[in-house]
């Protein structure tokens, strides 16, 4: 299994880190930004479509929550299941930057801020 590393390319669209991810470490996925047969994601293509590196450069919703490509119905299934609060995510990218945010969750080990 891949050491979890720091690396601001292992940043999700949607926030999530994943360089810490389990399928991403065993090599069962590229990760977000590689993974060309996840065009089911329309955070990801928005993403793509702007230029963003992340839901972080977004210019039209200062909040992710507000966005309803990324505050779907699906997104907050998942999010519940896991334990993930992928907006604080994005406000933690915000706030600090990449690099401090992949160095944030490599010392961290984990995939997202946990959900409060």
């Amino acid at each position: 299994m891949k050491e979890i590393v720091q690396n601001t390319e292992l940043i999700a669209f949607c926030g999530l880190y994943c360089g810490a991810c389990k399928s991403y470490r065993k090599e069962k996925c590229p990760g977000c930004h590689e993974n060309s047969k996840a065009s089911w994601c329309k955070v990801r293509s928005c993403n793509i479509e702007h230029g963003y590196k992340s839901c972080a450069d977004c210019t039209e919703f200062a909040d992710p929550r507000e966005c309803k490509k990324f505050n779907n119905f699906i997104s907050k299934a998942i999010g519940l299941l896991l334990g993930s609060d992928r907006p604080a995510c994005i406000d933690k990218i915000k706030e600090s930057g990449y690099d401090e945010y992949a160095r944030f969750m490599t010392d961290q080990r984990r995939q997202s801020i946990k959900r409060n």
